[in-house]
């Protein structure tokens, strides 16, 4: 799964990254993003216009009596979506792309590692990010949900992201990432009028283009309060000092 990541653009940077339109306000430097937080994602409009625009971060049907199912489903699964009565319809035509700096995933313990206070082995945080630098254009879908305790009646926008098996350089870690959509497929992806769910789905089994990077990062990032730039730097995992989970 992916459950935290990192989003530090600009509005502005991210549009001019992805040839788009900003339609929002910054949303801030966010280096420890967690479910239900507004997120960044970009689509393209009915009217061909591809925008950046803000979203809630976890899916909200338009069945919904409320937004308590968003923290649900932060992810769908790259094997279902095509069939599963909440997705299906969805990845017809209301796909994004959710840009991220990087994300974070946990490695399970050791028994030869540091032990937390439970004595069990603790989980190792992974930063994940294109070692060029460049962001990651991960698949969503997207919809738009209104409020009925709104007085104003206005639509929520929400995303989701669509996990796939892990490829080669995720497998020592997780076994679930996220689909990584590759520049000359954006267009294809976000358009709305592309039905081909055959040629879309392929984009769930690309192969490894090893062009990701993982290093240790601090354990302060299990807490979802901390949030500052120290999150990604670079850690010894086997650091006395490093701090046990939360």
């Amino acid at each position: 799964m992916c459950g935290r990541f990192v989003s530090t653009q600009q509005p502005d940077k991210i549009a001019a990254y992805f040839d788009a339109e900003p339609d929002v306000e910054s949303l801030g430097e966010n280096y420890n993003v967690a479910p239900t937080q507004d997120i960044y994602a970009v689509v393209t409009g009915a009217d061909g216009v591809t925008r950046v625009q803000a979203f809630h971060w976890g899916l909200i049907p338009s069945w919904a009596k409320d937004r308590k199912i968003a923290s649900r489903m932060i992810n769908a699964r790259s094997e279902t979506i095509a069939s599963k009565p909440a997705y299906k319809g969805l990845f017809k035509g209301k796909r994004c792309i959710i840009p991220m700096d990087g994300f974070y995933e946990w490695q399970p313990g050791s028994p030869e590692g540091p032990v937390g206070a439970k004595g069990k082995p603790l989980k190792q945080p992974m930063f994940i990010s294109r070692l060029d630098g460049e962001p990651l254009a991960v698949a969503g879908l997207w919809t738009a949900w209104k409020d009925p305790e709104d007085p104003e009646h206005r639509f929520l926008q929400s995303a989701t992201i669509i996990t796939r098996a892990a490829n080669e350089t995720m497998q020592p870690i997780h076994d679930r990432m996220p689909v990584l959509i590759p520049k000359s497929r954006w267009a294809e992806w976000l358009d709305p009028d592309n039905h081909s769910i055959d040629e879309l789905a392929s984009l769930f089994t690309i192969p490894d283009d090893h062009s990701l990077g993982l290093v240790p990062v601090s354990r302060e990032v299990n807490n979802v309060r901390n949030n500052g730039p120290e999150l990604i730097v670079p850690v010894d995992p086997d650091d006395p000092d490093e701090p046990d989970d939360d």
